[in-house]
């Protein structure tokens, strides 16, 4: 078809790189190049060099961009400073190459703009509505970011057609890229410092694409961008994210601040972690209390997930739920050195063991969020 065509215009000063991109883009099919006499057609895609001149250059890339003549933008360089990345990512250049070019590189960031594009033309005019899952820690250390990033790994393996986003707002520094072993070039401090303009293919530009299929966004990896976010900017965030992916999980740790609460507001399922002992379930109690003070979430709307639930625990099952006056909605079996396995290799628990308990709780956890029809379709 010729909408399928992805059509990419080069404004390249070096001429060796001119021609080493010609040569990758056009033995990509689907791809169609604009020679020069083509300029004043609009693209798809313009792949622009920078150098010295970089003011003339990313004015270049916000006329481009404004007058509608390239839906994205690359940029190429010589150079490879970190403001230099930071001046393009404001600009809303999507993929930045280094040079010498890497073929490779070029390739995936022609895969990953079409699966943008292809994502955002089969969401047509019909905006979806995503839940969002937020997952919140009733202490430290009780396993909340391994059930989330596990549980949105489930949700893809549960069923292909579903889309997921997985947001770390744990901080300060959180660790899902540690867990799923991803290197992302941006965070959601970055993404909150250009909110103003940020659109629906600008945020598919940004997360980066786990080999599960799940969407990150990590948090800040340095305090620089720690403390941009407000609720607003937050709620624009996940209002976006909405209408691009089916489930949007947050890991939010022990987080307790406007930003978060406005999260838990917004949230579909709020998932608080527990494990069964005495400081866990006293803070479980109080967090129930607090968000019984604040009239958000609603009580339908919070489940209380038990982490490394072992049969023989100082405090029953039945204890605990008297404890905290509410029933404990998931158990997950408690395998500390299979998830510390996982953890340190960069892998999801089902890739080093699907068979196991852990795994296979998880995945009928996930299962609870899938319709019939869906279900059919799981994995096991």
């Amino acid at each position: 078809m010729a909408g399928s065509i992805l059509s990419v215009r080069l404004e390249i000063k070096n001429e060796a790189v001119r021609k080493e991109l010609e040569e990758v883009i056009s033995a990509e099919e689907g791809c169609r190049l604009l020679r020069r006499h083509d300029d004043p057609d609009p693209c798809d895609l313009f792949i622009l060099e920078t150098g010295d001149d970089t003011g003339k250059d990313f004015q270049l890339i916000q006329d481009v961009q404004a007058s509608g003549k390239a839906k994205e933008v690359f940029l190429t360089s010589p150079l490879l400073e970190p403001e230099l990345l930071l001046q393009a990512l404001r600009a809303g250049v999507k993929e930045f190459f280094s040079q010498p070019i890497k073929g490779e590189e070029v390739r995936t960031g022609l895969l990953k703009f079409r699966e943008r594009r292809n994502l955002i033309q089969q969401k047509g005019t019909e905006k979806k509505k995503g839940k969002i899952i937020h997952f919140i820690s009733s202490k430290g250390g009780v396993g909340t970011t391994t059930i989330a990033v596990n549980l949105a790994v489930s949700l893809c393996e549960s069923n292909g057609s579903s889309s997921v986003a997985l947001i770390d707002m744990n901080l300060p520094f959180g660790q899902i890229p540690i867990f799923l072993n991803t290197e992302s070039s941006f965070n959601w401090g970055e993404v909150l410092r250009n909110i103003s303009r940020v659109d629906e293919t600008f945020l598919m530009g940004v997360l980066s694409r786990h080999r599960s299929g799940v969407y990150v966004l990590p948090s800040p990896a340095s305090l620089d961008d720690v403390n941009v976010e407000t609720p607003e900017m937050i709620e624009k965030l996940l209002s976006l994210m909405r209408n691009l992916f089916d489930f949007i999980l947050v890991d939010g740790g022990q987080r307790l601040d406007n930003v978060s609460l406005r999260i838990l507001e917004m949230s579909d399922t709020v998932f608080m972690v527990t494990v069964l002992d005495l400081p866990c379930l006293t803070n479980t109690k109080r967090l129930l209390w607090t968000f019984q003070k604040l009239g958000f979430p609603s009580r339908e709307t919070v489940r209380i997930i038990a982490n490394r639930y072992q049969k023989k625990s100082s405090i029953s099952l039945k204890e605990a739920e008297e404890a905290v006056r509410e029933k404990i909605h998931w158990l997950v079996v408690d395998d500390y050195q299979l998830t510390m396995s996982a953890i340190n290799q960069g892998k999801t628990i089902s890739e080093v063991a699907s068979g196991s308990e852990v795994s296979k709780s998880l995945r009928e956890l996930a299962g609870t969020f899938l319709s019939q029809d869906q279900k059919k379709r799981v994995r096991t």
